[in-house]
């Protein structure tokens, strides 16, 4: 489980990076404009390849946590065998999801890198920006086995885990 640990922190880290790197570069901009009358011109650009990680990674984050939405008030009204059976059902739909969107965005980096476009505003190539495409959709699979893997060593009934939300309540 060595590897699992070094992806949880890399993750975590990687997402407080991001969004403090998205906090900076935003405020300084708007600094830059309204008090200077300046800024730069890839500032929006940057952001928003940011954002695009940031969202991705943060989707594989929370699909760890147990922290998506989920109906579990439907699931909840069924037997604890018929929610693992429902909850299964799920995370093989998710996967499915999620495979096609991978194979997709895999597609999409290697037309990009065969063309070799940049960004509108830095020398920096699209697919070079864009690749957290399929490693954030491979990253959600890998998080998937481990939810089906709980689920079916009944570590847990549905993929939404109360205890852990618990843990950010106090």
């Amino acid at each position: 489980m060595k590897i699992s640990k070094f992806i949880n922190q890399l993750e975590e880290w990687l997402i407080t990076f991001l969004l403090a790197s998205m906090t900076l570069l935003t405020f300084s901009q708007v600094v830059a404009r309204y008090v200077f009358n300046s800024g730069v011109v890839w500032a929006l650009e940057v952001t928003t390849y940011l954002f695009a990680w940031l969202v991705l990674l943060g989707a594989s984050y929370i699909i760890k946590c147990g922290a998506h939405i989920a109906v579990d008030s439907v699931v909840n009204l069924f037997s604890e065998k018929n929610r693992k059976i429902i909850t299964l059902f799920a995370i093989t739909a998710c996967m499915a999801f999620v495979v096609i969107m991978f194979m997709g965005s895999y597609e999409y980096i290697s037309l990009l890198k065969e063309i070799e476009i940049e960004m509108e505003d830095l020398p920096v190539l699209e697919w070079q920006a864009k690749i957290i495409l399929p490693l954030g959709f491979a990253l959600m699979f890998y998080r998937l086995i481990e939810v089906m893997i709980d689920v079916i060593n009944n570590k847990t009934a549905t993929m939404h885990f109360e205890n852990h939300l618990n843990d950010y309540k106090e």
